[in-house]
């Protein structure tokens, strides 16, 4: 098959086509799911809401009145009664991590949406005495101390305390490490261990590492810390991403767009998503893109991928667009990353950064492989765009999907720089869990504004949401879309200025026909109209009405992934499909799941 049948162009043609045809087949055809009785978000303009929606062979067939679409119902037709809930288009994250997140989920005690430190650390001491000998206590990243009611850190006395003999070891986004002296003595940490350039240990009045790992800037000491803890077996990272994935179900995410992530090798790393796709048990589309591991030899990690993979192939036997190779990213060259360590000074990038970069690009644009950048200060972007504008001239680029990350102090000059490019912004909540230390390093005005979400929307620059998940903030895209509507962190604090939020239909357009965008589905996902994916959510609460402070508790009661039932609760419980237990035994989600869910803990118990 020719590249370019994987190109935006084609994939638009082909669509029409598709569309074409669907509607055409279906003029005749009984579907084979009808939910009516519901308060319909369509995100149609030529149809804004709707009663009830029919769908058959994976996409929706019909969209109108409870009448009309009952009347479409034959024998063998499922009809679920919505309840009058909110139904929506299924949400879309343009930048979650989704395949590390699923590699390492039934190892990680989730702190995200704890209400409190002691309840936190609680957690941490019971899932320590349920952790066999030679296993870690692990809380990797999705937490802010300011959601606490304590609105703190923990001590390392406290750690201690909860874990005193299980390894523990617990990250604050890609800031700092907390390790208990059980964790030091596994891994050998003494005075005389060097920290990777960038980072430090923290040290006593006697020379000794207290247990805190400090990046400034760099995270490779979490990084590292990371990767020299126990893995799972071939057996439980399948299980492991089967789990994660039903998580991000319970949320109503059905899809994700993966910027592929920091110690995390393709193919190998991929191996537990990649045969949940072959056995047509995904569910959950899957957009990745490949990030380079190994510092100086990114573009010849690239030259090999390109050799075993191309954009657009899909692996997922049951499921269009259901897990594909997307593109390159998101540090295209570790050269060129700028960390968003808000606890530390912005970082400086050397010269090697265009030199490392502009060759890959170069490649990247060639081959009409698509690509995104990780970039978090616009003094990187307009860098990144120079180099870009430099290639455009001599090799066009006509059309090809890219886009910035992150972008949290881009100025009006580079967003339109951006736009004259035809590049898209891809936008994550991470201000909502580093937004306190933005502040006391930036000042207001500087979050105000971080990002200029109002700037990229009246540029016409393609706009996706998402959350970064699952180190720097937390995958609950609900609490990344309160985020966007109330302008406060997690921990309550004022960030964004009034005149900088979105709309609930505004940012609600950016989590799901915004994201689409990145990986060139926009025409089949983000709507719920006929031929679209038949992607959706049925919601607990009200998005459009209930307080904006509540938002963030908002989850899916019934969630949909190509017309199929992939999560279901409440008064819909009975349609849930069948879960494999959580393994091994003794992994966390066991006992509490993975975000904080109150029905899975009773302080004291």
């Amino acid at each position: 098959m020719s590249l370019n049948a994987f190109m935006p162009g084609a994939r638009f043609l082909a669509t029409l086509s598709l569309l074409a045809c669907s509607v055409a087949s279906f003029a005749d055809a009984s579907p084979a799911l009808i939910i009516h009785n519901a308060q319909i978000t369509t995100q149609n303009p030529a149809q804004p809401g709707a009663q009830a929606l029919a769908i058959r062979d994976g996409v929706i067939q019909a969209v109108g009145s409870n009448e009309a679409m009952l009347k479409l119902g034959a024998e063998g037709t499922q009809v679920i009664d919505a309840n009058g809930r909110r139904v929506i288009p299924g949400l879309n994250d343009s930048h979650l991590h989704a395949v590390r997140g699923g590699r390492f989920y039934n190892l990680e005690l989730r702190w995200e949406g704890v209400p409190s430190l002691e309840v936190g650390l609680n957690m941490l001491k019971e899932q320590a005495e349920r952790t066999p000998e030679g296993q870690w206590v692990r809380v990797i990243g999705g937490w802010s101390p300011y959601q606490f009611e304590e609105k703190r850190f923990p001590t390392l006395d406290e750690l201690n305390a909860a874990a005193p003999d299980t390894p523990a070891f617990v990250l604050f986004l890609y800031s700092r490490g907390f390790l208990n002296r059980a964790g030091m003595e596994a891994l050998g940490i003494d005075g005389s261990t060097p920290a990777p350039k960038g980072s430090r240990y923290e040290l006593d009045e006697n020379g000794n590492p207290t247990g805190l790992l400090i990046a400034d800037p760099s995270p490779l000491i979490l990084y590292q810390t990371i990767a020299q803890l126990p893995q799972l077996s071939t057996e439980d990272l399948v299980n492991s991403s089967w789990q994660f994935y039903a998580e991000l179900n319970r949320f109503g995410l059905t899809s994700a767009i993966d910027a592929g992530g920091g110690g995390h090798l393709y193919p190998r790393d991929y191996a537990g998503s990649r045969e949940l796709a072959e056995m047509g048990e995904l569910n959950l589309r899957v957009s990745y893109y490949l990030f380079p591991q190994r510092p100086g030899e990114e573009r010849s990690d690239f030259r090999q991928w390109a050799e075993i993979t191309v954009p657009g192939r899909n692996e997922h036997l049951a499921l269009e667009h259901g897990y594909e190779t997307e593109g390159a990213g998101e540090f295209l060259t570790w050269a060129a990353g700028d960390y968003e360590n808000f606890m530390s000074a912005q970082p400086v990038q050397t010269d090697a950064m265009e030199r490392e970069l502009e060759p890959i690009l170069r490649d990247l644009v060639e081959r009409r492989w698509p690509f995104r950048i990780h970039a978090t200060y616009n003094e990187s972007v307009g860098r990144i765009l120079s180099l870009v504008e430099r290639i455009d001239a001599e090799t066009p680029l006509d059309g090809l999907r890219w886009a910035i990350d992150h972008a949290e102090t881009i100025t009006p000059e580079n967003i339109a720089r951006i736009a004259e490019l035809g590049g898209g912004i891809a936008i994550q909540s991470r201000m909502a869990f580093a937004g306190e230390y933005f502040l006391e390093r930036y000042g207001h005005e500087a979050a105000a504004n971080a990002p200029p979400l109002r700037a990229i929307l009246g540029a016409g620059v393609p706009l996706g949401a998402g959350s970064d998940a699952t180190r720097v903030s937390s995958y609950n895209p609900w609490v990344a879309l309160e985020w966007l509507i109330t302008g406060e962190s997690v921990g309550g604090t004022r960030l964004l200025d009034d005149n900088n939020r979105l709309t609930r239909s505004e940012a609600l357009r950016a989590y799901t026909l915004g994201s689409a965008w990145f990986s060139s589905e926009e025409q089949v996902k983000g709507r719920i109209a006929p031929g679209q994916y038949a992607d959706l959510a049925v919601l607990s609460e009200d998005y459009f009405s209930v307080e904006a402070e509540a938002i963030g508790d908002i989850e899916s009661v019934l969630t949909l992934v190509g017309g199929r039932i992939v999560h279901a609760a409440k008064e819909f419980a009975p349609l849930a499909p069948p879960l494999p237990a959580p393994s091994p035994a003794w992994s966390p989600v066991t006992r509490f799941g993975g975000a904080w869910r109150s029905d899975r803990y009773t302080r004291g118990r």
